[in-house]
């Protein structure tokens, strides 16, 4: 290679692209070992899995013994956020436990409006103009009373269209729903305390003021 050719750029190595959640972990339960004798990629991604089965298992097992909704599809995308970026404001307890809030009131404020809050699921009936109404309804509502509360959190989009599609109706169920998601926060801060990372127990503290 000559003097004038430019060298290529290295590689970052895959330490610093890994999940710091769990790299804190490993360091902190003393498993550098595996990192010496395997490659870190798929050692990340085995703890990972593991802490994925577990915390989502758990609410899982809840909800089989209680026969009550404590494992609904919008835990997976709040999981993702507590443990692949929990430094951000969308992933703090706070925006979790309002956003979440915001979606199940939309959502079941939006089938009292149009009179589908004891109608079946749209997956039973189809989808009419009264649940198309709810539907857009209840998702326009979430986003901007998250906006109007600074409590963005995505997966909540998810909750009320659970709610408003006829999935989850019965007022008790919609607590449930509630209960889960603050469940899953205690894991989350459990978790990410555990791991080393400055995890906010209410706000974060990396948010802009009034954002």
């Amino acid at each position: 290679m000559s003097e004038t050719e430019p060298k290529p750029a290295r590689q970052a190595p895959l330490r610093l692209l890994g999940p710091f959640v769990t790299r804190g972990l490993v360091e902190r339960l003393r498993l550098g070992r595996l990192l010496s004798r395997f490659p870190e990629r798929p050692v990340w991604a085995l703890f990972m899995f593991i802490n994925g089965f577990l915390t989502i298992a758990l609410l899982a097992g809840v909800a089989m013994l209680s026969g009550t909704p404590f494992i609904f599809p919008s835990l997976g995308p709040t999981a993702f956020l507590f443990f692949f970026t929990p430094t951000l404001p969308t992933a703090s307890p706070r925006n979790t436990l309002y956003g979440h809030a915001i979606g199940i009131l939309c959502g079941y404020l939006s089938l009292c409006l149009v009179g589908l809050q004891h109608a079946p699921p749209a997956m039973v009936t189809g989808v009419t103009g009264r649940r198309l109404l709810a539907a857009a309804l209840s998702l326009a509502a979430t986003g901007a009373l998250m906006i109007l509360c600074r409590a963005a959190h995505p997966p909540a989009g998810a909750t009320t269209l659970i709610i408003s599609l006829g999935i989850v109706t019965r007022p008790f169920h919609l607590l449930v729903i509630e209960i889960a998601v603050a469940i899953l926060t205690l894991q989350a801060i459990l978790i990410n305390r555990a791991a080393g990372i400055d995890y906010p127990l209410w706000a974060s503290r990396d948010a802009p003021k009034g954002s």
